[in-house]
């Protein structure tokens, strides 16, 4: 069996562990294959062993992919800077990485421009971590609160990244604490924003992101290692 293959069923199998753990069903959990160390074969490969779902950190490197792999559901990952959110208009299916008040009226205009909705997920920094970017927990619901004034904007959930530690355990606390700014931000139901997702995981930490909620991970070393 192909390495890509063989490690995204090891994966999946992983994933459906932990989420009976949680006791949830693995359905509903979605797998995002991280392509950006990784060429366009390695990329369709993924795609090809099932794995509809592909996200990129950069901008230029998602442009560059996507029309070899145009049937696959593209994710913005990575951080966005303001003047590069008009290359992207149209092309991804979710921004997991909308971190700042001045990033969001971006997102607005050139989609509002393009007539069409964005689909984004709020980035915050949980962990605290001075060089990772994302909106304060403290800050979340009154940011929530204010983005019904932004039309074009679909907020569908929020997205953090852990700090990297050697035991992932250490972890645990970072996606619990998003897990419950998930679910009071959605009974809260503020306007333009849908608490569906909840993007946490990576290749060192995924099994205990779904066990505390987690339904989106995005993995890329764990599927593509040995293929670089």
């Amino acid at each position: 069996m192909d390495t890509i293959v063989y490690n995204i069923n090891q994966i999946r199998q992983q994933i459906k562990n932990a989420a009976c753990l949680s006791g949830r069903d693995e359905s509903g959990i979605k797998l995002v294959a991280v392509t950006k160390t990784v060429d366009y074969d390695a990329a369709r490969e993924c795609y090809e062993a099932g794995v509809e779902d592909l996200g990129e950190n950069r901008v230029q490197e998602l442009n560059r992919k996507i029309p070899h792999i145009p049937q696959a559901k593209w994710h913005l990952i990575g951080r966005l800077q303001t003047n590069k959110v008009k290359d992207i208009v149209g092309k991804v299916v979710l921004i997991h990485s909308m971190d700042s008040w001045h990033l969001a009226e971006e997102i607005n205009k050139r989609y509002q421009q393009a007539g069409l909705y964005a689909p984004v997920l709020l980035q915050v920094n949980v962990s605290g971590e001075q060089q990772k970017a994302g909106v304060n927990p403290n800050e979340v619901e009154s940011f929530l609160d204010s983005v019904g004034e932004l039309k074009a904007l679909r907020i569908k959930g929020l997205m953090t990244i852990a700090p990297e530690v050697e035991n992932s355990e250490e972890t645990r606390p970072v996606f619990r604490e998003l897990y419950e700014l998930k679910r009071s931000a959605a009974n809260k139901k503020f306007k333009n924003v849908e608490m569906d997702f909840l993007s946490m995981g990576m290749s060192q930490d995924y099994e205990i992101a779904v066990q505390e909620g987690s339904n989106i991970v995005r993995i890329g070393s764990a599927i593509f290692r040995h293929n670089n």
